[in-house]
């Protein structure tokens, strides 16, 4: 099989910025709501390291940092790393060597090795804090380094999902327009689903923004297809949603005269609304011949499989379903892409997950699924983190492809086209913006 490593990577959903440098603000992530956040004090390999993901997945695993700071007199154990970062690190070791061995942590470690040179699993103190100066001289031109990483990591395409408010205020600083220079995104709509609220901030800004007031179904309508059009002025290729996390992805067809707009909704009207307003985005979608990112399983485990979404990709042919991630409900979905052909399958997040996910999805899918309805993107909150995520893709991608030959007797040159097409390729067609992949073996 030859070689991957300079075959493109479309990065077709990460959440770069996604660090606690950059922060958050009520609704989101900063760098999810604001045109080019950066950070607001200096970024250290803490703020790497301790993403939400990885954070997430050490609390999960009984890990208590800031209860350890607050033993080691600090307010939490960002502060207690930045006031004695010699003292954090030790008291971070043993629990990052009970991780070690997972896939979140091992594309950071891959990503700061191959970025910085630097293994964090073997370092003295001393070379700890020399990568925590390095992270800092790259984040204070945070863009630039973004750019730089592509390029060294060939990275071809970068789309981030982000909230309506991202697309309220222009490029009108030099951030903002070098972030909007080579970024793409795909707006959110699961915060449309709860301004049914009769006191919501954040649709009320919209309103006044678009100068379109949601009260009925017509208005709806309106709000939608104006805030998408804004959305795709200033650079949208798509929706996104994570409903999964919290509710089932049947979503049922509903008439205009039972929806209730707003008010004090009981549960049954709560979801009759969210159920109206995921369908007309569809229909929007579907008008515009958008791509639909769709969070499927990896949580609330008993409602995220991706099955009912058949009915949306049956109603709404022209929209390309995009099932992000899919485990566990990897045979589902592969069962969905074969026989819709709007529906469309993003390995993006399983190697963070966990490598092994990515490599049984390949095996299911390889002898199943059309070669042109597969991508593999990242999913990563840092660079960093998706140039690791990218080292595991392009070896288990070639593993995979490999394993296909010695069984198929399939030519080097083909199964290279469909290593291209995973990579790059598909993606350029579902989204409409990059370029085909330009190389021969």
């Amino acid at each position: 099989m030859p070689n991957l490593s300079r075959v493109p990577i479309f990065c077709s959903h990460e959440h770069w910025g996604s660090i606690d440098s950059i922060g958050a603000v009520e609704g989101g992530f900063r760098a999810d709501m604001e045109r080019g956040a950066v950070p607001d004090r200096d970024t250290g390999l803490m703020d790497i390291l301790l993403d939400p993901y990885f954070r997430g997945m050490l609390a999960s695993g009984g890990e208590d940092l800031d209860g350890w700071a607050r033993q080691a007199k600090a307010a939490s154990f960002h502060d207690w790393a930045h006031e004695r970062p010699s003292e954090a690190y030790e008291a971070l070791r043993p629990a990052l060597e009970r991780e070690q061995l997972t896939g979140t942590f091992q594309c950071i470690r891959r990503g700061l090795a191959d970025l910085y040179d630097v293994d964090i699993m073997q370092v003295s103190t001393s070379s700890w804090l020399a990568l925590d100066e390095a992270i800092c001289r790259n984040y204070s031109r945070v863009f630039q380094w973004y750019l730089e990483v592509m390029k060294r990591a060939a990275f071809s395409e970068l789309i981030r999902p982000v909230h309506p408010e991202f697309y309220l205020h222009d490029a009108t600083n030099e951030a903002a327009r070098l972030e909007a220079s080579f970024t793409h995104s795909v707006m959110r709509i699961d915060p449309l689903l709860t301004f049914w609220k009769e006191e919501c901030p954040r649709r009320d800004t919209l309103e006044q923004t678009l100068g379109v007031v949601p009260r009925d179904a017509a208005s709806w309508r309106r709000f939608i297809g104006t805030l998408l059009d804004l959305a795709a002025a200033k650079g949208a290729v798509g929706i996104k949603q994570l409903q999964a996390y919290k509710r089932s992805l049947e979503f049922l067809p509903v008439e205009d005269k039972d929806v209730a707009w707003t008010g004090a909704l009981d549960g049954g009207q709560v979801r009759v609304f969210e159920d109206w307003v995921v369908h007309e985005c569809c229909r929007q979608a579907d008008d515009r011949g958008w791509a639909h990112q769709i969070h499927t399983g990896t949580h609330n485990l008993t409602q995220s499989s991706p099955m009912p979404l058949a009915a949306l990709a049956k109603r709404y042919g022209k929209q390309k379903i995009v099932l992000l991630h899919c485990w566990p409900y990897t045979r589902e979905a592969g069962w969905l892409a074969k026989y819709h052909p709007n529906v469309y399958l993003d390995t993006c997040w399983m190697p963070i997950l966990n490598p092994v996910f990515l490599r049984d999805a390949l095996e299911s899918w390889l002898s199943y699924v059309p070669s042109n309805k597969v991508m593999a993107g990242n999913d990563a909150t840092s660079v960093e983190m998706a140039v690791g995520a990218s080292l595991f893709t392009r070896e288990i991608v070639t593993e995979a492809l490999a394993g296909q030959s010695h069984r198929l007797g399939l030519k080097p040159d083909a199964l290279h086209r469909v290593a291209q097409a995973f990579l790059n390729d598909n993606a350029v067609a579902v989204y409409g913006i990059g370029e085909h992949t330009d190389q021969t073996i």
